[in-house]
């Protein structure tokens, strides 16, 4: 199979592009364990500036869900503690990040776009959080963080889908673009981020953000630990199917 990521790099700039677009970029173990290591290894490496996007229509479908039948609750349990340490990576990461989302952002792919410093649409995108959905805190903070604590529980304990524009009104992205546009993101980015000495931007960075890391991981644990979480999945799945098949009459 081809990488599950895909890295360029072009000076101070790491592009890293989730590559499995048949599966609208889920995020699968490989996917996962691909991104982390170089969120991770990227600010040792002289990496200034780290911009996340996906392969194909969507930048990512969220938690990836197709092999949910060979799947214990354990298995599912470690797969989203991966997924939140990513997570926590890419928010206290020392170095900007930039999101460049194009078509949908769902569920833990809409939490890595929250997870970032600057988030910006190209053409169009949509979000929803629907986590909570079957009973799984995860990325809640971060959110809150970015559009304020009612809004974020409005949004995630109502499941609402938002659109760019409802997006970009919350504070959730900072800009709609066009293809033509993300050269000069990227340059404004950049610019940004190597203004300073490494060191005191990553501790800037670092003394803007609330710590909730232990919490969040906590949160997530107790939550997802509960017995019968691949049975919840499975209904939630099933509520989803019968309200897409309802709106399709």
């Amino acid at each position: 199979m081809s990488d599950p990521v895909l890295a360029t790099r072009d000076g101070a700039v790491l592009r890293l592009s989730l590559n499995r677009a048949e599966r609208s970029n889920a995020l699968g173990p490989d996917i996962v364990e691909a991104l982390l290591p170089a969120v991770e290894g990227a600010p040792g490496d002289g990496v200034r500036l780290l911009v996340l996007e996906g392969e194909g229509k969507h930048f990512c479908a969220g938690f990836d869900l197709s092999e949910l039948d060979t799947l214990s609750d354990g298995d599912l349990l470690l797969r989203l503690v991966r997924i939140e340490t990513l997570l926590q990576a890419v928010y206290h990461a020392p170095v900007p990040t930039l999101a460049l989302v194009r078509g949908a952002a769902m569920g833990a792919g809409a939490d890595l776009v929250a997870a970032c410093r600057r988030r910006i649409v190209v053409g169009s995108g949509r979000f929803a959080f629907p986590g909570a959905g079957f009973g799984i805190a995860l990325g809640t903070r971060r959110l809150a963080g970015r559009v304020g604590q009612d809004r974020a529980l409005e949004i995630v304990a109502g499941g609402r889908r938002l659109d760019q524009d409802e997006a970009l009104s919350l504070g959730l992205i900072d800009a709609v673009i066009d293809e033509d546009g993300i050269a000069g993101e990227i340059d404004r980015a950049t610019a940004m981020a190597t203004r300073l000495e490494s060191g005191i931007l990553a501790t800037v960075s670092g003394l803007t953000l609330e710590d909730g890391r232990a919490r969040d991981m906590a949160a997530l644990v107790a939550s997802a630990s509960r017995p019968g979480l691949k049975d919840r999945v499975m209904r939630y799945q099933e509520e989803v199917k019968r309200a897409r098949d309802a709106r399709g009459r």
